[in-house]
């Protein structure tokens, strides 16, 4: 087997044609781990042991003939996703022995398919970043250039895919979390639409902005996995009925904001209108679309996430779980347990959020943001009853070297231009590779960004697929 090239589909059926076992191809990818984690830094901890007996539990059903499409299939997960008995720590050193009590429901729902989990991957601290750098353990590398970053927050999943050192992975999606480093990384990410994927048991950073969704190689492993997981479930406030949109018949029309894409570079433009000359020639009519709201996007996400990040972390204060640092009155346990717990991002965020919240400042920033967040809801349900997608890059860039923009926090959220707006009006989107630019002689992926009406999957995936 070549885990390079494996997918989900090709695994499924040479797993249930015995031509290996899921235990090979467990054993299979946690040599890969083994030879490759100790460069690449994707997985915080490997169970290897626990893998295995998964793998043998599968392989029984799978001789039984009761298989189901993601049984003895070995994926990884998102140290911000709870599975009962295992560390979540959401890459911070406040969490680093907590012990998950229960299972999130993407977790349960994936055991009743008989997973294999390999292991929990490295994560920005609270998904708090944009190129796994403000881990507390240390930065994952770009297994295309490991000089590089291999984007964030859910940069561990998306490298332990794009090296062969997992089948596929679950990530979170808070501004572009999964988005970016599938772009980076040169495989495909998708971020449902909100609430079509329960949050029970994801560690929350922004509420109204995460979303658990899924990296694979392809569009179909995404989409496997995404079908996996997906659904109403009572235990989330926030969750949805189901909704499972077809595409329309017929229409196969794409906008193109380029009034919103007037800084690409040449290169990274040469590749998007390459791909989106491929879509041309498979019968999609390409339209310029109108998004005026836009182009506030970025300012609005960097006020409404930290607000809710400053909210949901008030949390974590040393007394009732995770780390606590002893004081002699309890306002100096809190103090000091979030200073030596919180990386220099996270306190960022936290005291950004508490300003724009307080009295005095409200009014003026955060619920003017949740004002303008309206006006790019409204935006996107307009140009979607004349389209039926709308693409533009994932990012501005390539991926950067680490390091790079490590001085400059507001270069780093620049980063994320292209995402924000999809987490904010709540709409589904996906990263498919979208070509390559080089840098110091090295190719290096870059990612084509398709965004759909809600509950629109269905349309993005059959769109990913042609590109």
């Amino acid at each position: 087997m070549d885990l390079s090239t494996l997918t989900i589909t090709e695994a499924r059926r040479a797993l249930d044609a015995k031509e290996y076992s899921a235990l090979d191809l467990t054993n299979a990818y946690l040599d890969a781990i083994e030879k490759k984690n100790g460069e690449i830094h994707a997985y915080l901890e490997v169970w290897a042991d626990s893998a295995r007996e998964e793998a043998k539990a599968a392989d029984a059903v799978i001789a039984a003939g009761k298989s189901q499409p993601l049984t003895g299939i070995p994926i990884a997960v998102k140290d911000n996703i709870l599975i009962e008995g295992r560390i979540a720590s959401a890459a911070s050193k406040i969490l680093e022995n907590y012990k998950a009590s229960y299972d999130a429901t993407v977790i349960s729902k994936l055991k009743a398919q008989g997973v294999v989990f390999l292991g929990r991957t490295n994560m920005d601290e609270f998904a708090l970043g944009s190129s796994t750098e403000n881990s507390a353990y240390g930065p994952t590398k770009n297994p295309h250039d490991t000089s590089r970053v291999p984007g964030g927050t859910s940069g561990g999943s998306a490298a332990a895919v794009a090296a062969g050192m997992a089948l596929a992975a679950l990530g979170s999606d808070t501004g572009g979390s999964i988005r970016q480093p599938a772009a980076f990384c040169g495989i495909a990410g998708l971020k449902p639409t909100y609430g079509a994927v329960s949050r029970s048991g994801l560690i929350a950073a922004a509420s109204s902005l995460d979303q658990i969704g899924t990296l694979g190689k392809n569009v179909e492993d995404a989409k496997i996995l995404f079908d996996a997981v997906r659904g109403h479930d009572a235990m989330d406030s926030t969750s949805l009925p189901d909704a499972n949109i077809p595409p329309k018949a017929g229409r196969k029309a794409i906008g193109v904001p380029r009034e919103f894409l007037t800084d690409l570079t040449p290169e990274i433009r040469a590749q998007f209108e390459s791909t989106l000359d491929t879509l041309k020639n498979k019968g999609y009519t390409i339209v310029d679309v109108a998004l005026p709201s836009l182009q506030y996007a970025l300012a609005v996400y960097y006020i409404i996430n930290p607000a809710e990040v400053s909210t949901n972390l008030a949390r974590l204060d040393g007394i009732r779980y995770g780390l606590s640092v002893p004081a002699d009155v309890i306002g100096e346990v809190y103090s000091k347990t979030r200073a030596a717990g919180f990386g220099p991002e996270t306190r960022r965020r936290v005291l950004v959020g508490t300003f724009v919240l307080s009295s005095g400042y409200a009014d003026a920033y955060y619920r003017k943001a949740r004002s303008v967040r309206e006006l790019i809801r409204a935006d996107f349900a307009k140009a979607f009853e004349t389209v039926d997608a709308i693409v533009m890059p994932t990012t501005p860039s390539p991926a950067f070297k680490l390091g790079e923009k490590n001085s400059d926090p507001v270069s780093l959220y620049l980063e994320d231009i292209f995402t924000v707006p999809v987490n904010l009006a709540g709409v589904p989107a996906i990263s498919v590779p979208g070509g390559t630019v080089e840098r110091d002689g090295k190719k290096l992926p870059v990612g084509f960004q398709i965004i759909g009406a809600w509950g629109g999957e269905q349309t993005i995936f059959a769109i990913g697929k042609d590109v």
